[in-house]
């Protein structure tokens, strides 16, 4: 074990918190209104009583943003814990499925899911992560089979105080960033260096967002608002839900 170095970890975010920035914007980028119409529930609209395009762009645009997000950064951050890893415990990339994260401590190996935050799957979808630890077990001991591996679900925030799952550990703020880098206060030293020119690169997503929501509302407008300006909601409801789809432009 190597004691972390807090300005290497600086470093690393200063050289690739960009990335999570412009896949935020190209997540924009890529987005069609149709697909978002598609995913959001118009009865809702109605029912909240919203009665402007812009209201229903901004609300599923602000939800696509929001989900994508999560996904995006927690990805980011998977990358930030296994650089730590590897600086501290010479952790690595696993090239295991199921398995993001291979390191050794105390002659135990530990074998770790990493996720963003700790309810972050239903009952099929931690059964498959628990499959995939049984199978990663097996495939590491079919080369050493006094191997002592350990299976961790690890997550970058939150809390769990029952971290013995059974057949894994469950691992979560704190917790998690104290077991993957020997420190138990890096969980709260990461916090700033993520702020690296943060606004600069949010006045560019907000750049793009905002050319986003004016380019859907007006799509909006000319396929599902009546001469008046009024909402059809029968024509939104129809787009949404209909078994066969009617002709549209968006």
């Amino acid at each position: 074990m190597k004691k972390l170095n807090l300005k290497d970890v600086s470093q690393y975010v200063e050289q690739n918190i960009g990335t999570f920035h412009q896949k935020r914007i190209q997540s924009l980028d890529g987005l069609k209104l149709s697909q978002v119409l598609k995913r959001k529930n118009p009865y809702l609209f109605k029912a909240k009583f919203v009665l402007t395009a812009e209201q229903i762009i901004s609300g599923i645009v602000d939800a696509h943003i929001s989900s994508n997000e999560e996904t995006i950064f927690g990805d980011w951050l998977e990358g930030l814990a296994i650089f730590i890893n590897g600086k501290v415990y010479n952790g690595r990339k696993s090239t295991t499925i199921g398995i993001d994260l291979e390191f050794d401590n105390n002659e135990v190996r530990n074998i770790v899911n990493i996720k963003s935050g700790p309810n972050w799957g239903n009952s099929s979808q931690i059964a498959k992560m628990v499959s995939d630890f049984k199978t990663a077990k097996k495939t590491l001991r079919t080369s050493n089979s006094q191997l002592n591996i350990v299976a961790v679900n690890g997550c970058c925030y939150g809390r769990d105080n029952q971290p013995d799952k059974g057949d894994y550990f469950k691992y979560c703020g704190q917790k998690f960033w104290e077991f993957i880098s020997g420190d138990k206060n890096l969980f709260v030293e990461i916090i700033e260096p993520l702020g690296h020119k943060a606004k600069e690169k949010n006045d560019d997503f907000v750049k793009s967002y905002s050319q986003m929501i004016n380019k859907f509302t007006k799509e909006f407008a000319n396929e599902f608002c009546n001469d008046n300006g009024e909402i059809d909601w029968e024509k939104l409801v129809r787009f949404n839900s209909a078994t066969i789809l009617p002709k549209t432009k968006v």
